[in-house]
């Protein structure tokens, strides 16, 4: 299985305060890969770094064989990167669809962009149903399918999927686990940040533990649940 995505001794930095301190880690083709770490690792800068938000200053990062590391954000998109951003962030003054077509605004094709929608309702046919209501009058769970649904609209390549538990109830967050473990079924490559250990390693098929800019450690989920470094990065 070859890599999706590669990162290689990046660093990156606010100011001049180094957040990433030589951050190396690949992602396979067709995985899902988590990277765990506690609120203050670096986890949501690295998600920057690879989106070019926050450009890395030292390391490569290279997707789908080409050297993304210092090229403009909407062409790393228009490469085939998603991003589902912590917290969700829908356009709240937005219709359903409207959020979802946000997602397919490279896409000039009408007939592909309704079929990816047919597709995201499919997937989320309570989105179907609410298909005309404001993003912004729904649920977190409900604006969390539309956060993922927009995603999908990228048919991307690579999703990256920031934080997907946060502010959900235990029934939302195991659900939507599942749809990311049925996104990924699909041939989609996934890139989970988490703080859910025991959700996120059940159904990933390898982690990397982020603590204070640098990977801690790394292994498949099973090597990961008896980590003393897994331990420590949620617990110390």
């Amino acid at each position: 299985m070859s890599d999706m995505l590669e990162i290689d001794g990046v660093y990156t930095a606010y100011d001049k305060a180094d957040v990433l301190q030589g951050v190396s880690l690949a992602v396979k083709s067709g995985s899902i890969t988590c990277l765990l770490g506690s609120n203050g690792s670096g986890k949501t800068t690295l998600v920057r770094s690879i989106l070019g938000l926050t450009p890395a200053r030292a390391g490569r990062i290279v997707f789908d064989g080409a050297d993304i590391t210092r090229i403009p954000t909407h062409r790393i998109i228009a490469a085939g990167i998603a991003c589902i951003p912590e917290g969700r962030k829908v356009f709240p003054k937005l219709t359903v669809e409207e959020n979802l077509r946000v997602g397919a605004y490279q896409e000039t094709s009408e007939k592909v962009t309704q079929a990816r929608m047919a597709d995201i309702f499919r997937i989320y046919p309570r989105l179907a149903e609410r298909r005309t209501q404001l993003a912004g009058t729904m649920s977190g769970g409900e604006q969390a399918m539309v956060s993922i649904g927009r995603g999908l609209m990228r048919a991307p390549k690579l999703l990256l999927i920031d934080e997907p538990s946060l502010g959900l109830s235990p029934r939302l967050v195991k659900e939507n686990f599942d749809i990311i473990r049925r996104i990924n079924e699909r041939g989609i490559t996934v890139l989970l940040v988490e703080q859910n250990v025991h959700q996120t390693l059940a159904i990933s098929h390898h982690g990397f533990v982020l603590s204070k800019g640098r990977v801690a450690t790394s292994g498949t989920p099973s090597e990961l649940a008896v980590r003393k470094e897994v331990r420590d990065a949620y617990f110390a």
